[in-house]
C-alpha cells in the first residue's frame, strides 16, 4: 500500500490540478479502505474505545485528504477531541488498575439500553460500592471552582459538562436497582487533594481517583453482593464498542 501511494504522490507532481485532485483523493480513499480492511472483524473495545471509533469515523478520506493539505475542518477538529477523550479514558482506566488488584472490578466503555451515550469506567468495590467514573479533560488554565452550585472554568460555566455523566449515573441505578456514585476524574486543573461538588458529582483530579474511591467504598454501606452487581451490569450494559 505505502508504495502505491509513494507513486500516486509522484504522479501527482507532475500532473495537471484535476489529476493531483483526483489522484491524491483516490489515494486517501484506497488508504481508509485498507484500514478498514485490516480492522474489520476485530473492533478495539476496552477504555477509550468507544471514543476511539467515533474518530476513526469521522475521519473520512475527504477529510483525511483536506488535513494532508492543510485545510482545518470541524469533522478533523472532533475527531481530535475524541482521540483525546480516549486517550484521558485510558489514563484513568490506568490509574484503577491498583485498585483492581485488589479485587476491585472495572467495566469499561458500557452501552446504556437506549441512545448513544456510554459509560466510560463502571467500578464496583468488593463490598458492591458502585461508581460511575467518566474521565474529564480540561486546560490547565483557568482553575475550576464551584460558585453557587455551578461549575466554573475560571468565568465559565461549564455545570452543562456534568449532564452526561448524571444521566448515565441515573440510568446505572435505575436498571441495577442500587445506588451509583458519579465521580468525575479531571484530567488538568485540579490540584491534588481538591474535592469539588455540583450537580451531584463528586469532581477529583485523576490522580486521587483511588484513594477517593477507597474513602467513599470505606463511608458507604454495603447494598448487594458484588459479584452479583457485575453479573447483572454485564449483561445489562453490555460493551459499548468491541466484545
Amino acid at each position: 500500500m505505502t508504495a502505491l501511494l509513494l507513486a500516486a504522490l509522484l504522479v501527482a507532481f507532475l500532473a495537471p490540478p484535476w489529476l493531483t485532485a483526483a489522484l491524491l483523493t483516490a489515494a486517501a480513499v484506497y488508504g481508509w479502505r485498507h484500514r478498514q480492511t485490516l480492522t474489520a472483524g476485530r473492533p478495539a473495545a476496552g477504555a477509550g474505545a468507544s471514543s476511539a471509533a467515533r474518530a476513526r469515523a469521522l475521519r473520512t478520506p475527504l477529510v483525511r485528504l483536506a488535513s494532508a493539505v492543510g485545510i482545518q475542518t470541524e469533522a478533523a477538529r472532533l475527531a481530535d477531541r475524541c482521540d483525546a477523550g480516549a486517550a484521558g479514558e485510558r489514563q484513568v482506566a490506568a490509574l484503577l488498575t491498583e485498585l483492581t488488584a485488589q479485587g476491585w472490578t472495572v467495566l469499561p466503555d458500557r452501552a446504556l439500553p437506549r441512545g448513544e451515550a456510554n459509560v466510560d469506567l463502571l467500578v464496583f468495590s468488593p463490598k458492591g460500592v458502585v461508581f460511575n467514573v467518566d474521565a474529564k479533560l480540561w486546560r490547565s488554565r483557568p482553575a475550576l471552582t464551584v460558585e453557587g452550585g455551578r461549575l466554573m472554568h475560571g468565568d465559565r460555566d461549564v455545570t452543562r459538562r456534568l449532564r452526561g455523566l448524571t444521566y448515565e449515573t441515573r440510568t446505572v441505578a435505575n436498571l441495577l436497582g442500587v445506588r451509583v456514585l458519579s465521580i468525575a476524574a479531571v484530567i488538568g486543573p485540579l490540584p491534588s487533594g481538591t474535592e469539588l461538588r455540583a450537580a451531584g458529582v463528586r469532581i477529583i483530579p485523576a490522580a486521587d481517583l483511588c484513594t477517593v474511591l477507597r474513602r467513599l467504598d470505606r463511608e458507604t454501606l454495603p447494598q448487594q453482593r458484588a459479584a452479583r452487581l457485575v453479573d447483572t451490569a454485564g449483561r445489562l450494559l453490555p460493551p459499548k464498542t468491541g466484545r
